[in-house]
């Protein structure tokens, strides 16, 4: 008989969209193994962390999490089995135990069909010794295993895995390993199925969904990919992550084209110093970047694009940051997700020794941030007054009243229920909702006609 039949668990999630959609495959494992989510990690007897590296928070955040749950109270069966997983896992294998001694289970990025047999043998173990398994080599996509989606009408459908770039301040080649594209023909199936699901949206996910096919067909096939993602009925496409050296004018033209393409990008530029981008092994300009800015503007006029920067890159100079700033502005981005430099064990950069001091470099920080914060105002005021095509994902947490969704730009919109309305019929319905409102991180309107 199972031993995993019956017992409860808990799932926390730290990082980026690929661990989330992992962390949808552990559930769906968990579940066909007949054990039972809970809300709270104390009521779990298994409780299991899905880790990022990317950044040293995450890594604190887990040690302080994981470390907790030895004083937390006695689970339903008795005894708590914690499992690590996701990228630390990959990175630290039993050496994990140095950071967290509540560790039961360690398992890497392709480790996850393990995870239940490891389960069995750390519930079997009388002793404190960790199951470990972080084999990376001759595994597969983890597409096949059951997933416990969190949304009915959104999925992620993972086309590639691992990077080949190797960004100097960056650990995913090294926890995630080196490219694989999944075929065109797995791809295309498994959105067929969501269709037939009931999925209305999908995100394709990649580390570098740019360079999806190169290890299979010899040359990126990401703009064919796109084409034939949209023949399968799915009404909304998005895509990340999405790396500037490799976008293509054919890519360009597949999202202009297609219609349920949604007209948002997220394209790093990480630096709009040409010379910190070539310290960060970047492998385009400062120009090749706005060139490229401007190609996908003048395909996709109404197009919503985002980034990543990172701030205080050592040896970065008041010139480097003032060039960052001058892209920023010269891009007109709608939304970027600012960074402080966080040197990662391991990589190059983080062997650069760097004497700016921490309040100059918080001072660059806090800079970017209102500038950002000020285009993202000016770019939602462009959609007031006029109606945006919502996808309803639940009621806001502070009333259950509004229901909140994003719009084709991926602008979170608030709406109010009409009289005596029922949320649960527009949970995954797509609403026009005439914009009334837009502040900073938001846009606030009416519902027009019938959710469909």
């Amino acid at each position: 008989m199972n031993s995993l039949v019956g017992k409860t668990y808990y799932v926390k999630t730290f990082g980026c969209q690929m661990n989330l959609h992992d962390s949808e495959r552990v559930e769906g494992l968990l579940e066909q193994n007949g054990c039972i989510c809970v809300p709270e990690p104390e009521q779990a007897d298994i409780v299991v962390f899905m880790t990022c590296c990317v950044r040293e928070n995450a890594d604190q955040r887990l040690y302080g999490q994981a470390s907790a749950m030895v004083s937390a109270p006695k689970p339903p069966c008795g005894k708590r089995v914690v499992a690590i997983g996701g990228c630390i896992a990959q990175r630290d294998g039993e050496k994990i135990r140095e950071h967290i001694p509540t560790a039961d289970v360690v398992f890497g990025t392709s480790a996850l069909a393990s995870l239940p047999g490891l389960l069995e043998e750390a519930f079997a173990e009388t002793g404190r010794s960790v199951e470990v398994d972080t084999l990376e080599k001759g595994r597969g996509f983890s597409c096949d295993l059951p997933s416990r989606r969190a949304q009915k009408f959104h999925a992620w459908v993972p086309i590639m895995t691992g990077c080949n770039n190797f960004c100097t301040y960056c650990i995913v080649p090294y926890v995630r390993g080196r490219e694989k594209s999944r075929t065109i023909e797995a791809v295309v199936g498994e959105c067929k199925k969501l269709v037939a699901d009931g999925v209305r949206e999908i995100t394709l996910l990649g580390q570098n969904v740019n360079s999806y096919g190169r290890n299979i067909y010899g040359e990126p096939k990401f703009a064919e990919l796109l084409r034939e993602v949209s023949t399968t009925g799915i009404e909304r496409v998005r895509f990340t992550s999405s790396n500037p050296h490799d976008l293509t004018d054919e890519t360009i033209s597949a999202m202009a084209e297609l219609p349920c393409v949604m007209p948002h990008l997220h394209l790093a530029v990480q630096s709009g110093s040409t010379r910190v981008l070539k310290a960060m092994n970047r492998r385009y300009t400062r120009e090749q970047y706005l060139g490229l800015v401007g190609r996908l503007k003048a395909a996709m006029p109404d197009l919503a694009l985002s980034t990543d920067i990172i701030v205080g890159f050592p040896g970065e100079t008041e010139e480097d940051f003032e060039d960052t700033l001058s892209l920023v502005k010269e891009a007109a981005f709608s939304s970027a997700y600012t960074f402080i430099y966080s040197p990662r064990p391991g990589t190059p950069a983080a062997k650069i020794v760097d004497d700016t001091p921490h309040e100059v470099i918080q001072d660059r920080f806090n800079r970017l941030a209102d500038l950002v914060a000020k285009q993202a105002h000016d770019a939602n005021q462009g959609d007031l007054g006029k109606t945006v095509s919502v996808l309803v994902e639940g009621s806001s947490k502070r009333d259950d009243s509004v229901m909140v969704g994003h719009s084709e730009k991926m602008r979170t919109v608030h709406f109010l229920l009409p009289d005596g309305a029922d949320p649960a019929d527009y949970v995954g319905k797509i609403c026009n909702v005439r914009v009334e409102e837009a502040r900073t991180w938001y846009l606030r309107g009416k519902i027009e006609g019938d959710p469909r």
